[in-house]
């Protein structure tokens, strides 16, 4: 973890979306670092989002602006002029996409393009993340994980409009930023894949977890649609973890670390909402659960899961929560946000994990 201190200590890096759930906990892990942060994105879901609670925007460049808005988007990118770039602007939601597919299409295909566009030219700009999704492979609900090389597509207009995302990125990413012509360019993008994530400070709409909190704190029962779904679910630092890795190793090599890459959790943690919802149960010590299964509702994956072992093999990283610790540090946020500091909150569960991280590298180093 040091070293990836020190690399994005006193960086310009822009984060997308960063008023949503994942973009703020990467926002505030880069502060942490000490890097210089620019956000872009709407305003948060609700009032007590993660964003809203830390009191983040008084901590970092704070712009609000439409991803689909390419003249604003390009004044950011002219003013401040990032050097590292985190895509997670987006239209998050499966159920929503069906709802409002065209502004799903727009915002996650188009968006992309717009900071792709940007990204290509402004000189000072060198490395680009594109945050997409597991939902973005053709799903045919086997047992086994997908590859990075396998086909992307999407049954529903979400996990579509992701595996467009992926198929734009590689065409920017063969036609204008070859690695092979880094010389020339000196640029890199690399997109990247994540399964389930959850943690403190989602309040989205038809997410399990937040789902989960909003029953409990009114004392109802858990409505769940799909009790028996098997999900990789994972905490949000895990991918961010492997995020942050491979940004420092994009500059190394671009021809090696370029591309698509998958960051999932152990495989103890590919288990099914009933089971998720239990152990949230659990942990919060209380409530209980109903079953709304209806086979009108729209169509959502049963099965997906992701194979992680280019991650582990090229970057060295692999999971470092087992699923009693993702559900533990989720429901921690939740029980302790009305009567704590939440920035705190969340460094002190940055910095968890970031022992954690270095207990496992340590007793890897003594083996």
């Amino acid at each position: 973890m040091f070293k990836i201190k020190q690399f994005y200590k006193n960086k310009k890096v822009l984060v997308t979306g960063h008023t949503g759930f994942k973009g703020s906990w990467l926002t505030m892990w880069l502060l942490k670092m000490g890097a210089k942060v620019i956000g872009y994105a709407l305003d948060p879901y609700t009032q007590r989002d993660n964003f809203v609670l830390s009191n983040i925007s008084e901590k970092i460049i704070d712009v609000r602006g439409d991803i689909r808005d390419y003249n604003k988007l390009k004044q950011v990118f002219e003013e401040y002029k990032p050097e590292i770039i985190f895509h997670l602007a987006a239209q998050p939601l499966v159920r929503l996409s069906y709802e409002t597919p065209r502004e799903t299409f727009e915002t996650n295909v188009m968006g992309t393009v717009n900071v792709l566009e940007a990204f290509r030219n402004t000189r000072e700009c060198k490395i680009l993340i594109n945050i997409t999704s597991d939902k973005c492979y053709e799903n045919q609900e086997w047992i086994w994980g997908y590859r990075e090389n396998d086909p992307v597509g999407g049954y529903d207009p979400y996990s579509a409009s992701k595996g467009a995302s992926e198929i734009v990125s590689n065409a920017y990413l063969r036609s204008f930023f070859n690695p092979n012509d880094f010389k020339n360019h000196n640029k890199v993008i690399a997109t990247v894949r994540a399964g389930n994530v959850i943690g403190g400070g989602d309040w989205a709409k038809d997410r399990i977890i937040p789902d989960c909190i909003r029953a409990l704190e009114e004392d109802k029962p858990i409505e769940i649609r799909s009790p028996q779904a098997i999900r990789p679910w994972q905490h949000v630092l895990e991918p961010l973890s492997g995020y942050l890795l491979l940004g420092t190793k994009l500059m190394e090599n671009p021809e090696k670390y370029s591309g698509p890459w998958n960051f999932g959790p152990q495989l103890n943690s590919i288990i099914t909402v009933k089971e998720i919802v239990e152990k949230v149960i659990k942990h919060y010590g209380k409530g209980s659960w109903k079953d709304l299964s209806d086979k009108n509702h729209p169509h959502e994956a049963k099965l997906l899961n992701l194979d992680i072992s280019k991650a582990k093999f090229y970057l060295n990283w692999e999971p470092t929560l087992n699923i009693e610790d993702t559900i533990k540090l989720t429901v921690e946020w939740y029980k302790n946000y009305k009567k704590n500091d939440v920035f705190d909150l969340c460094i002190n569960q940055i910095e968890y994990f970031e022992n954690k991280i270095k207990w496992l590298e340590d007793k890897k180093w003594k083996k």
